[in-house]
């Protein structure tokens, strides 16, 4: 549970610091499967990529979420999130939505689809 509530953080703090996007991908397992608008994506190179993408398009962006909470009869855990962002175009946004995660035995992320309420939000990765 721990890796989970330091990803927002470290996602955010990625953007400029080295040390915290490293510290971002030591929070998930090599095999990671992540779900974004539901395509699937596989292996820790694809989400490093993804990262990358992120804020190569983005000049800031800022999480909150509300904790992240079992989902009873699953091994998963879920959280309700916001985001505020600059766009490279200089235009801002937000969005809201919600991500569902589940760790392997060593407590290391395996598992993350992220469902915002906007599907276009990552139409492009």
């Amino acid at each position: 549970m721990n890796n989970l509530n330091k990803y927002f953080d470290l996602f955010d703090q990625s953007r400029t610091s080295e040390q915290a996007f490293n510290n971002l991908i030591n929070l998930f397992s090599e095999d990671i499967t992540f779900i974004l608008n539901g395509k699937k994506k596989e292996g820790i190179h694809n989400w490093k990529a993804f990262v990358t993408k992120i804020y190569e398009e983005n000049v800031d962006l800022k999480h909150m979420y509300e904790g992240w909470l079992s989902v009873e009869g699953t091994d998963t855990y879920q959280t309700n999130w916001a985001i505020c962002g600059k766009h490279k175009s200089g235009k801002v946004y937000t969005q809201t939505g919600k991500d569902i995660a589940k760790l392997n035995d060593q407590g290391e992320i395996c598992y993350l689809e992220n469902v915002p309420d906007n599907t276009d939000l990552f139409k492009g990765y």
